[in-house]
């Protein structure tokens, strides 16, 4: 923190260097430590067939622990347990945004396949 008060203050061009300098050091240390973590993790291999079903279902539960937590809060919002409202709404938009976006992926999904089923063999 010192050079950083010394810079603000007028340091000189010899402390910006250094200072520079130790960014980059813990920068590639950080790099190293990265690439370490990463090669002693095992590696996953994607689950055999059912990829696009099962992120859709992924998807949809994690809308519907959206909603599900939504009106969790809401209800003990109503009985004087949760006296956050800030926490509320904001679960609620939280859950309605969830929503709505998994009504457009509906309605592109409904579209493309009315597309394909138009289409001449």
């Amino acid at each position: 923190m010192s050079v950083i008060n010394s810079i603000g203050s007028g340091g000189s061009v010899a402390q910006i260097i250094a200072m520079r300098q130790q960014i980059i050091d813990r920068s590639s240390l950080l790099q190293e430590l990265h690439r370490a973590r990463q090669a002693e993790a095992p590696q996953e291999s994607a689950p055999a067939g059912g990829g696009f079903a099962d992120t859709l279902k992924t998807a949809l539960d994690g809308v519907n622990a959206t909603q599900k937590n939504a009106s969790e809060l809401s209800e003990g919002y109503e009985r004087g347990e949760v006296t956050d409202i800030a926490k509320v709404m904001l679960a609620r938009q939280e859950a309605g945004v969830a929503f709505e976006a998994t009504l457009q992926v509906r309605n592109k999904l409904l579209s493309a396949y009315q597309d394909i089923m138009r289409m001449g063999v």
